[in-house]
This record gives structure tokens, C-alpha cells and sequence, in this order.
């Protein structure tokens, strides 16, 4: 039988990796492990994986490192990273959401809540994408292509970046409420807050180097050119 998707776990506590592995193992996923930082990155090149899973205080450089040498390198810039860690502050969140990451899951959680948001991710992996290019003045989005263009100039976006670009645009002046806005770009099955939409937005703006993305306080965004 195909395993349902290839998962790289990075945690440097031997108990916790095998609980994740075991469990969705079970669930028909492949597994690969790593107990550092750059194991983590060696066995990332090596088996190319659909999701790293990194636990952020890892000895040899901790997950945040890892996720931006990942990201940096053009075979991961759409590949799902979620950190898995004991650190719950709202700074470490953003840090690592600022890093390139696509989600944040903070421990201790059960087997059973991670296997259900790995589920969702791994659907959201498998969606096709809508085949409708979207060309708004300078600014072109193509969904089958993950691939969006200022003035025909490439801009790298990772891949919750792109989703949440796509989702705006896709209805121009329409406000998305911050609620619809998590629950269609990381779905019913994940927890994450505002914060992330946040963190979200300001790298779009950014990276795009247009004033495209308008914040309706208190409710949620709107896409305006």
C-alpha cells in the first residue's frame, strides 16, 4: 500500500519522536526522523518530504535555523513546516511564523489532536488547486504554478503565504473575516490564532512591495487595488 505522504519529525526527545512516528505510522504515513538540527536538514535534502515536523530547542542548530536554511533553498520553499514545541509565548510563535513556518503546534499535545491536524494538512496538501490565473493591474497569481508576479517579476512567497494571497484576491474589495480567513487557509481541524493571520499578512506585504491588502479593524482583510 502507498503510504498517504512522506513526514520528516526533527525533536532531540527520543519518547516524543517515537510517539509521533508510531502513531502515524499507523495511520499509513512514511516516516523519517532526525534528533538534531543538522540531521534534520541532511535527512530533509535526502528524502524530500512532504511535512517537516521540528522541534524547536534542538541541539546543532534549533528548528527556527533549520526552517530558514530549508526555506532558503528553492527545493523547500513549498514544503509544509510545522514547529512542534514545549515554547507557548507569543513571540516565539511569531519568530518562528516569521521564519517561513506554515503552523505551530505547542506541546504537550495528544496523539490523537496531532494525527487530526496532520490529516488536514495532508488534505490541503492534496487539494487541487483552482486552474483561474488572477491579473490585477501589475500583479498576476498563478494557482497552478504557486507562483505570483509583480511587473512579471517572481516573487517568492511560501506556501500559506500564497494560499491566503490567492484567497484575497480571488474577490477583490470583499472583506474576509479573520475566522473565514483561518478556517479555509488552515482549516476547522487546526488551532491557531489571530496573530498568524497577522504575521501572515505583513510578509505578503512585504515581498509583493505593493499596497494591495487592506486591514479592516476588528473584522478582518480585504484585497484593494
Amino acid at each position: 500500500m502507498n503510504a498517504k505522504g512522506k513526514i520528516l519529525i526533527a525533536d532531540d526527545e527520543p519518547d516524543i519522536v517515537e510517539i509521533i512516528r508510531y502513531n502515524l505510522t499507523k495511520e499509513g504515513y512514511e516516516i523519517v526522523t532526525a534528533n538534531n538540527g543538522d540531521d534534520a536538514i541532511q535527512k530533509a535534502k535526502l528524502s524530500q518530504p512532504d511535512l517537516i515536523i521540528l522541534d524547536i530547542m534542538m541541539p546543532r542548530k534549533n528548528g527556527v535555523e533549520v526552517c530558514e536554511i530549508l526555506r532558503a533553498q528553492p527545493a523547500f520553499k513549498d514544503t509544509v513546516i510545522v514547529f512542534l514545541t514545549a515554547l507557548s509565548d507569543e513571540s516565539s510563535h511569531v519568530k518562528g511564523l516569521e521564519t517561513g513556518a506554515d503552523d505551530y503546534i505547542s506541546k504537550p499535545v495528544s496523539p490523537k489532536i496531532l494525527v487530526s491536524r496532520i490529516h488536514a494538512i495532508f488534505r490541503r496538501i492534496n487539494k487541487e488547486p483552482e486552474e483561474k490565473v488572477i491579473r490585477i493591474d501589475n500583479l498576476e497569481i498563478d494557482p497552478v504554478k504557486f507562483e505570483a508576479k509583480v511587473d512579471s517579476k517572481a516573487v517568492v512567497l511560501a506556501k500559506k503565504e500564497f494560499e491566503l494571497l490567492y484567497l484575497l484576491a480571488s474577490k477583490p474589495g470583499r472583506v474576509f473575516l479573520r475566522n473565514e480567513i483561518l478556517n479555509q487557509i488552515w482549516g476547522n481541524d487546526v488551532i491557531v490564532g489571530d496573530r498568524t493571520i497577522d504575521v501572515h499578512i505583513r510578509k505578503i506585504r512585504q515581498k509583493l512591495g505593493i499596497d494591495c491588502i487592506t486591514t479592516v479593524k476588528g473584522v478582518g482583510y480585504k484585497f484593494t487595488m
